[in-house]
């Protein structure tokens, strides 16, 4: 059997697979974030590990008897984050994370002392990546920064208690503005420019490469065999694609996760930084991919529900009774909760919604919000075209991923069909279990399927002329806020 744990940002998730690719088990545990500050977002590691721990323990009880079966892990996390470790490998501070938007000043910095920083990373520096929260901690903590005696990304912690070794892969780097993209290797100059060195770099491998074998110590503690070996794994979304079988160029999928992804398999290197189109290394050797995202998806649902005190299945079901005439004259929401990425790269971007009256009520809001994020995931659609690449359909993941309604928006938003899949809310603890498989020795082709299709959702043409409407005003709004801020 094969172990798969994704360390996403509001919760850890583990699955177990078989020898056929079946799941086995799946459990999860929650995760909490701290915002001591305006435009902070943080996480212990240790509450990582502890998750981490707690899951092992539940899927121990529930595998019982198969449990020693287990061959190999596999990881998934959420990017970016910057964990630094001193010479004793003890966590200097808490982990900076993805969507902490602090070093927007810093980006500047980096953009400026690093010329050339488009061509080699791949993508613009945004507050979001990892360099520039290391320049930041330069300036703002130098009593940190002096004890760095390593960088890790998220999941690679995780790695380092279950192993002893730093290692990480090439797509989760590739986030960081510290990897050559193309040559797959870390960029001494990208280093030099956060006056860092290669020394406190990870060792990398590639995502489905074995990285390391479990320690002596954590086998005997988790009841697994020292001979269990842990995959080189990747940053979510890349790990992701894995688990929805995004391996092939065109191969593209949505992510509807506390953040919004669309995600697209390359060939080759293709960067597309002027409209703040992600480029990365796939978990795949010479296998890249794009990616446009928005920092608040999911999370704008959540936010919202909260608000109002619906659950999320209550105020879907309220939405699904609304007339078109009536999501015709609905509010219009911009999804900026936590500034936004592609195609805008701008932190100081906030949510609004436009145009409300008396008459206005919760269900028409929340039409609202989850129009106005796949208006954004539109926008991400619209630079990757534009960028030249070609996408025929997407598959759908994440917890939006459950939502029939939202789903026909979105193939109704953006013109394409929409594919969901069974068990497709499980994409990164899945894509980390199939990783774990690859390192084993198995064959992309045999590991890397499919998985079974549980609907297809095609355009309506009969919604273009309105959401095409509709979707010019919010663009038009954005603008319209971007000029009185400036």
């Amino acid at each position: 059997m094969y172990l798969g744990i994704d360390l996403g940002t509001s919760e850890v998730k583990a699955l177990v697979i078989d020898e056929h690719g079946e799941t086995v088990a799946t459990h999860s545990a929650p995760l909490t974030i701290q915002r001591p500050h305006p435009h902070w977002s943080e996480q212990a590691p240790q509450e990582w590990w502890e998750a981490t721990n707690y899951l092992i323990g539940a899927l121990r009880e529930k595998c019982t008897e198969h449990w020693g079966a287990i061959k190999a892990i596999g990881l998934s996390g959420q990017m970016h984050g910057a964990v630094l470790l001193d010479g004793q490998d003890a966590v200097i501070r808490p982990a900076i994370l993805w969507n902490d938007t602090r070093c927007h000043e810093e980006c500047a910095e980096l953009e400026a002392a690093a010329p050339d920083l488009h061509d080699i990373a791949g993508n613009l520096a945004m507050p979001g990546f990892t360099a520039p929260k290391l320049i930041w901690v330069r300036k703002h903590e130098p009593e940190n920064f002096a004890r760095i005696q390593t960088v890790l990304l998220p999941k690679d912690y995780l790695r380092l208690k279950m192993t002893g070794r730093k290692v990480s892969d090439m797509s989760d780097s590739a986030g960081t503005l510290w990897l050559d993209v193309a040559k797959r290797d870390w960029s001494d100059a990208l280093l030099d420019t956060c006056q860092l060195t290669r020394a406190q770099m990870p060792e990398l491998v590639e995502g489905c490469d074995v990285s390391a074998s479990l320690s002596a110590e954590m086998a005997h503690k988790w009841g697994l065999s020292p001979s269990v070996i842990v995959a080189g794994g990747g940053g979510d979304n890349a790990v992701s694609a894995i688990g929805v079988g995004a391996v092939n160029p065109g191969d593209a999928f949505i992510s509807l996760g506390t953040s919004g992804v669309l995600f697209v398999v390359n060939e080759q290197y293709r960067p597309a930084p002027q409209s703040a189109v992600h480029a990365f290394c796939h978990v795949l050797p010479q296998r890249w991919h794009q990616m446009s995202v928005m920092l608040s998806a999911a999370s704008c649902l959540q936010w919202f529900c909260r608000i109002v005190g619906a659950t999320e299945v209550e105020l879907l079901a309220d939405i699904e009774q609304l007339s078109e005439e009536e999501k015709a004259k609905a509010p219009l929401f911009l999804p900026y909760l936590s500034g936004e990425r592609t195609p805008h790269n701008d932190p100081q971007a906030m949510g609004m919604f436009h145009s409300m009256s008396h008459s206005t009520h919760r269900a028409l809001l929340g039409y609202a919000v989850i129009e106005g994020v796949s208006f954004g995931i539109a926008d991400g659609l619209r630079v990757l075209q534009d960028s030249g690449t070609q996408i025929d359909q997407c598959s759908l993941v994440g917890g939006g991923a459950r939502s029939p309604f939202w789903a026909q928006l979105l193939a109704d938003t953006l013109g394409l069909p929409i594919v969901t899949h069974k068990g497709g809310e499980t994409g990164g603890a899945l894509g980390a279990a199939r990783l774990a498989c690859l390192a084993s020795g198995k064959s992309v082709a045999e590991v890397c399927k499919k998985p079974d299709i549980h609907r297809i959702y095609q355009p309506c043409a009969d919604r273009k002329p309105v959401l095409s409407e509709r979707y010019a005003r919010f663009r038009a709004l954005y603008q319209n806020d971007l000029a009185l801020r400036s």
